[in-house]
């Protein structure tokens, strides 16, 4: 392998999805190609329906390809198991989402230490692990309060620790701001520009705040009707 094929972490070539529909068959994806480097952090651009969150979910490992090829860090994941896919979200990829995806009835500390539960480390790992993450998002004060105690702001710091935790390779985040007024974005958006380049990880970000992506990232790609323009 060379050094320039070593330097991409992403690699997805002519992706396409297709989902079942009633009427007709919905087109999610379209042939979509991309090539994302170690470090780089790449924004997706696009209306509602472009296929910016379907990537994100074959990335991810949450969906496969209807047909396509994609590579991330070195796996195939068109050719992993179910398990062997379960391992790779809990070890090479972090996942943010706009709704944090939190459990109510566990503390700020608990939930992020979910994703080390089934990894198999032991208790006392996980939460001193749990609670380096909160502190390096800021939340040493809260880890006790439940999602329901925090702010939409510090709910978002939480998912961030919990993606993080890990030490991913690559973080994928799905309109990470989508749902926090603009003073609370830009300090999502300094927390997670601080942790990546802190721990070498790429960032592949979906969101549709134009502006603030062109300020904060390396690359911008755009994808309208299941296509990259």
């Amino acid at each position: 392998m060379s050094r320039a094929d070593s330097d991409v972490i992403v690699r997805a070539a002519d992706l396409s999805r297709t989902f079942a529909a009633a009427s007709a068959p919905v087109h999610a994806l379209r042939g979509v190609s991309l090539e994302v480097r170690r470090g780089e952090k790449v924004a997706l651009l696009g209306r509602s329906g472009s296929g910016k969150s379907s990537l994100l979910n074959i990335l991810g490992g949450l969906d496969r390809p209807t047909s396509g090829s994609v590579h991330v860090a070195g796996l195939d994941l068109t050719r992993l198991t179910a398990v062997q896919l379960a391992h790779y979200r809990s070890t090479i990829v972090g996942m943010i989402f706009q709704s944090f995806h939190l459990i109510a009835a566990r503390t700020a500390l608990q939930n992020v230490e979910l994703p080390m539960v089934f990894n198999g480390r032991k208790p006392r790992d996980r939460r001193d692990a749990a609670r380096q993450a909160l502190e390096a998002v800021g939340l040493s004060e809260r880890m006790r309060h439940r999602p329901g105690e925090l702010s939409g702001g510090e709910r978002q710091r939480v998912a961030i620790a919990r993606a993080l935790v890990n030490h991913p390779e690559i973080l994928l985040a799905d309109e990470p701001t989508g749902n926090l007024d603009t003073a609370t974005a830009a300090e999502i958006f300094d927390i997670l520009e601080e942790n990546c380049r802190r721990g070498g990880v790429t960032l592949l970000l979906v969101t549709h705040d134009e502006e603030l992506a062109r300020r904060r990232v390396d690359r911008v790609l755009r994808m309208q009707d299941g296509r990259l323009s």
